[in-house]
């Protein structure tokens, strides 16, 4: 006879609050199938594997221990978040991650009461959580605050910074410090489980306190010394003494993926009083999931995939992206100049910067998730006569805006600043979009901006960036595959401030700054079919403009178009007022700046979210026509691709 599987239990849970009326048993069974159930919706959607698959116990374990959502969780980075959305109401969401209109790749306060915290990026959790235990003090609230951070974000200064704080505080927070790398302790068995359990008991604390009052009695040497040995007493078997330096009371380390070790560890850490407490919880990325536990670097973020065999659909192209034109133009450029360095943040493979690294293994420095230090390291480097480029995506390098303008523009250090996911990046959302760095960057002094409009020019900006010392310089490309240009042999310098004529016409003038050139190019097709003459320009720099080129279009045609993929504040402002300060918008010219609008959009795929923008061909083509009074056509052109894109 054989032996029945147990009745499904996910499909029974609408509430987390039904988790904690489950035994030990029934909440082992539920991991095993919310495991599953990420493995199958994330094939469908693609997403982050990886880091969720790696807290699918820890996430049950919280859930059945805290009351959410009157107790806050924070999930640092939001990345890890899917099993806790299956969790919370919506798992009949989750085929939809990240596809337009769907549930976002990251925690979002607007989609869930469960979700007390939007994130996106990393470091901010016990910032966050800090704040809501403090403020659910002055709002006389008793409840239980826990940031749930990996300890790859731990390396940023602003989870110290918090830390720090909430110890001098002794503020009611919880920090589960989610140690997946093995960066921290090495693997934990029986011992450090039995030991975490006695050190977070009320017995144990009970004791230690009354030990503490009746020490402070003591002689000043004799407090301080019975202090310093019942801490190390606890961080020779446990460890955890900098977390007990920054005020913290430290449990661990502790089997993240058992819930016989979870549970009544997180349940002593609640009923405490006291705080605050960091609960040190050792997982494996990928748990469950032989391709991803055997990869878990691959499988971080992933494409569609193959539940079996672990292989993930790519859309077949015969264009390269341009991060691995960047990637290869670098390597080229390092090949012959020693000084050149590379400077990541913790994405040696988004940045394609891994393949750098196997041929300069002493010329690359991964500086953890620490954008701050990363742009600093890299002045100093430059002080020294070397050539970092200090590679960082564009949302990322907005966290380190003071140490760009105090540390690298007021001295004028040549820190080349390569800037990755310039624009709309798709399903990742408006957390992870480069936005605003044309704007941010476009104010600061003594500052070069270059943006590549095809694959083609990132390899002469490579080639520029190298040969400029004259202070700093940036080069901005996009997520994803270039235009399929034909590559150059050989590298060349392009002359500052200088931009390109790609097509000469006499009524419309496109002057694109940024990859949207070849929508700039379709559009002229169509706008040259409907008899309007089209002048296509690539303005190749933001910062110093191409000055002959502005006047010369402004004043050789009727409507003039700037076109970018950044915020207002860029590439169009700096031209405006250009032609403002030159007297060029006192005549019949008309000119209309394009760019993202300033609302927000969310995930959807790329080309989507520019044609939701106005700068794709459809967008291009109605502003010029409008420009020129023709409304009726504008809406007839922006209908048929409407039209055409709900039928495919």
């Amino acid at each position: 006879m054989t032996k029945s599987s147990p009745t499904p239990l996910l499909d029974t849970i609408s509430d987390p609050a039904q988790l904690r009326h489950m035994t030990p048993e029934q909440l082992l069974q539920v991991t095993q199938e919310l495991r599953s159930e990420m493995i199958d919706a994330v094939s469908v959607t693609g997403g982050h594997l990886g880091a969720g698959l790696g807290v699918v116990e820890l996430t049950v374990a919280l859930h059945a221990t805290f009351n959410t959502p009157d107790d806050r969780l924070i999930w640092d980075v939001g990345h890890q978040a899917y099993p806790h959305k299956i969790l919370t109401g919506r798992r009949d969401k989750i085929r939809t991650l990240r596809q337009k209109d769907g549930l976002s790749g990251f925690t979002r306060r607007a989609e869930s009461i469960y979700d007390p915290f939007g994130t996106g990026h990393s470091s901010t959790s016990i910032s966050a959580g800090l704040g809501m235990a403090v403020g659910s003090d002055l709002n006389n609230e008793d409840r239980n605050c826990i940031a749930v951070i990996g300890d790859g974000s731990m390396s940023a200064g602003m989870a110290y910074e918090a830390m720090n704080n909430a110890g001098g505080m002794d503020a009611r927070l919880i920090v589960i410090l989610n140690d997946n790398d093995m960066s921290i302790a090495p693997p934990t068995g029986a011992l450090s489980a039995y030991l975490a359990k006695l050190v977070s008991s009320p017995a144990y604390r009970g004791l230690r306190e009354t030990g503490k009052k009746f020490a402070s009695h003591l002689p000043d040497f004799v407090f301080d010394k019975a202090r310093k040995t019942e801490e190390f007493a606890r961080g020779f078997w446990a460890g955890g003494t900098l977390f007990e330096e920054l005020g913290f009371y430290y449990v661990g380390p502790i089997d993240g993926h058992n819930l016989d070790h979870l549970l009544p560890i997180l349940k002593n850490v609640r009923d405490a009083k006291t705080g605050p407490f960091l609960v040190h919880v050792v997982t494996q990325k990928g748990k469950g999931y032989q391709p991803a536990e055997n990869a878990a670097d691959k499988y971080h973020g992933v494409s569609k995939f193959n539940i079996v065999t672990g292989a993930q659909t790519k859309a077949p192209s015969n264009a390269p992206s341009f991060t691995s034109v960047f990637a290869s133009s670098l390597i080229k450029q390092a090949q012959k100049d020693e000084k050149i360095v590379a400077v990541h943040a913790a994405m040696p493979a988004g940045t394609g910067l891994d393949n750098f690294a196997e041929i300069f293994p002493e010329r690359i420095f991964d500086v953890g998730i620490a954008e701050q230090h990363a742009v600093t390291f890299s002045a100093g480097l430059a002080a020294e006569g070397l050539k970092p480029f200090c590679t960082i995506y564009s949302t990322f390098l907005q966290r380190a805006y003071d140490q760009i303008v105090h540390d690298v523009a007021l001295q004028n250090l040549p820190v080349r600043f390569a800037i990755d996911r310039a624009g709309y990046v798709g399903a990742d959302g408006p957390t992870h979009a480069g936005n605003y760095d044309v704007a941010y960057l476009g104010a600061i002094p003594n500052m070069v901006l270059m943006a590549a409009g095809d694959e083609a020019e990132l390899v002469h900006m490579v080639a520029t960036a190298a040969a400029f010392e004259e202070g700093p310089i940036a080069l901005r490309y996009p997520r994803g595959e270039g235009l399929g240009v034909d590559m150059p042999d050989t590298a060349k310098i392009l002359q500052l401030g200088k931009g390109r004529i790609l097509r000469q016409g006499t009524s419309i003038a496109l002057l694109s700054y940024g990859a949207r050139l070849g929508e700039c190019l379709a559009a002229a097709e169509q706008l040259n079919a409907l008899g309007l003459s089209t002048t296509v320009a690539d303005a190749r720099f933001a910062k110093p403009l191409d000055a002959d080129l502005l006047r010369q279009l402004a004043q050789n045609h009727e409507v003039l178009l700037t076109v970018e993929e950044g915020s207002i504040g860029g590439f169009g402002s700096h031209a405006a007022t250009f032609l403002a300060q030159n007297g060029l918008l006192d005549g019949a010219l008309r000119f209309r700046p394009m760019v993202m609008p300033d609302i927000n959009i969310e995930h959807s795929t790329q080309n989507d979210l520019y044609a939701q923008a106005g700068l794709d061909r459809a967008g291009i083509v109605a502003t010029a026509l409008k420009a020129l009074g023709n409304e009726k056509e504008a809406s007839r052109i922006l209908a048929a691709t409407n039209q055409s894109k709900t039928l495919s």
